[in-house]
């Protein structure tokens, strides 16, 4: 009884899906962006075995459709059995070599190469991944048949095929939108939620009356959310910073708006400022705007360095939109935290717009990922050029940050998508790792915009059309940080760099959407336009950071 069943189960399969689903499960295991582990591999693995089934099958029905010659089912039958034997072949083929993929991008990332790929838990974990999609193709098949057949009484059949179709996507369309997406982000934005809430033992309110979240402050601690909270802790002391040094240091201003501190952004926004000259935020000789990502976090990787270079005479100002993560936003709602960011950008540069220019603060913007997208966003430059502030640093810019894919696709011939060069090199440029902010014969205008990113950073570099063409960044020269294992196929590739949007900070320091402090340091002397110091102090500030995360 069982085997017969499997043996229907098993004829129910299209060769055509097969063959297909089996060459897409193949491309899977070839490298993209970021390294995975077995158990990623194998959900990426069974999603593009599935994909490619679904496609073979729509190949298969399409030739029904069309009424070309069908194949005898002897032959049929023979064909089935040939295509399980190459099916296996090509199967355990890529599995084998798998493991020196994922080592083509480990080495470049200095990590430990791993001994193998687990084949038989990758297998595993994909051929379950695969029946479960495709049972629910084959509900979504039974949906459309039944709801064609009661409509076929009354309209010709391949209406009630068009009207049938057209009822199924909008069922399970539904269903998806109101269980996965709308009740699924729900209950992530309620548990980041009661995670923002969290208080980790070590981290105590502040008793300097200047500090955000102490008694003097008119933040309360409580409302900072954990990211606030961690962010005003943390950070270098005034001792920290001369010790390194060796030169007299004030003690850096931060300031936090959590988002329990407000009803409304612009609330928010305002309570930031009052907060920032209460601080004397003002009265420092650096000033930065900084937009946090999604879940509410600043990066100290990114503002440490700058305290240090101005011997902690800087202070910076940031309010939190969100408690989801950056990449689950850029999904759902690219401009999530554009609304945030433009209030707090119009009160701090609104109010500093009426200092005296000779004795106010020098201003920055700075935001990473989500927050390098909604920087872009808190201003025109129509609306600043009449008393521009100086620059601002983005690091991780997202694909969909619409200023950075303007300059990128209209960047200078022959320089590469991952490291443009932009006209003269005047108003913006980019670095790496290493770095390119140095472009011969170029003179910076009066305002300086320095993007920061990692050719092997998936949230900067996913393209949607990767779905049917080879991105720019994949063709030579590639960056230092991408595998050259890796190969474009079409639709594979896409669900690849899905996979890896959602792993991108899973790299090592450095590499993907994880960037080190000491690749920050080029980027803020160029932006903030720091020339005294000499290349020992440079050097020994970056050792600083990179052994500090050892």
């Amino acid at each position: 009884m069982l085997r017969n069943w499997a043996v229907r189960y098993w004829f129910s399969f299209s060769t055509t899906g097969l063959l297909l689903g089996t060459l897409f499960f193949a491309a899977s295991l070839t490298p993209t962006l970021i390294p995975r582990n077995y158990l990623t591999q194998g959900v990426l693995s069974g999603l593009s075995a599935a994909v490619g089934y679904g496609c073979g099958f729509f190949l298969r029905w399409l030739w029904r459709y069309l009424e070309l010659p069908e194949l005898r089912a002897h032959i049929l039958i023979a064909g089935k059995l040939i295509a399980a034997i190459a099916c296996g072949i090509v199967g355990l083929a890529f599995l084998w070599q798998a493991s020196e993929w994922q080592n083509s991008i480990r080495r470049l990332m200095q990590l430990a190469p791993v001994d193998t790929a687990h084949p038989l838990e990758v297998g595993a974990i994909a051929l379950i991944t695969f029946v479960v999609l495709v049972a629910f193709g084959r509900l979504f098949k039974r949906t459309l048949v039944f709801v064609s057949e009661k409509l076929r009484r009354f309209v010709p059949t391949r209406v009630s095929y068009v009207i049938g179709t057209t009822i199924a996507v909008f069922l399970f369309w539904s269903a998806a939108d109101g269980i996965i997406f709308r009740y699924g982000l729900r209950v992530m934005d309620s548990s980041f939620q009661r995670l923002d809430e969290l208080m980790p033992a070590e981290t105590r309110q502040p008793a300097e009356p200047g500090k955000t979240g102490s008694a003097a402050s008119l933040v309360r601690w409580q409302d900072l959310g954990r990211m606030g909270r961690s962010y005003i802790a943390s950070g270098p002391t005034a001792a920290d910073i001369g010790q390194l040094t060796g030169k007299p240091a004030k003690e850096p201003i931060r300031v936090y708006v959590g988002l329990q501190s407000g009803d409304t952004p612009q609330q928010r926004a305002k309570l930031a400022l009052e907060e920032l000259k209460r601080a004397g935020g003002f009265e420092r000789s650096t000033l930065v705007i900084v937009t946090p990502t999604g879940t509410g976090w600043v990066d100290e990787q990114a503002i440490d360095p700058i305290e240090f270079l101005h011997n902690g005479d800087v202070a910076s100002v940031s309010a939190q939109y969100s408690y989801l993560a950056s990449w689950l936003s850029l999904l759902v709602e690219p401009g999530y935290g554009a609304e945030q960011s433009r209030a707090l950008f119009s009160e701090i540069y609104g109010y500093w717009h009426t200092l005296p220019r000779d004795t106010r603060p020098k201003l920055y913007l700075f935001g990473l990922s989500l927050g390098a997208l909604s920087t872009e966003l808190s201003n025109e430059l129509f609306e600043v050029l009449g008393d521009p502030y100086q620059g601002a640093l983005l690091s991780g810019p997202p694909f969909a940050s619409r200023i950075w894919h303007s300059i990128t696709d209209d960047r200078n011939p022959g320089s590469p998508e991952w490291l443009p060069e932009f006209r003269d090199g005047s108003y913006v440029r980019f670095t790496a790792q290493k770095n390119a902010l140095d472009i011969p014969g170029a003179q910076w205008g009066p305002l300086r915009l320095v993007y920061l990113q990692y050719a092997s950073d998936p949230i900067t570099f996913y393209e949607t059309h990767a779905l049917y063409s080879e991105p720019d960044w994949m063709k030579t020269p590639r960056g230092p940080d991408v595998s050259p294992e890796l190969r474009w196929y079409p639709v594979v590739t896409f669900l690849q760099l899905t996979l890896d949007l959602a792993m991108a900070t899973t790299a090592p320091m450095g590499y993907g959407h994880v960037y080190a402090a000491e690749h920050y340091i080029d980027a803020w002397m160029q932006v903030a336009d720091i020339k005294d110091l000499s290349p020992d102090e440079i050097a020994r500030l970056k050792q600083h950071f990179a052994d500090k995360r050892k």
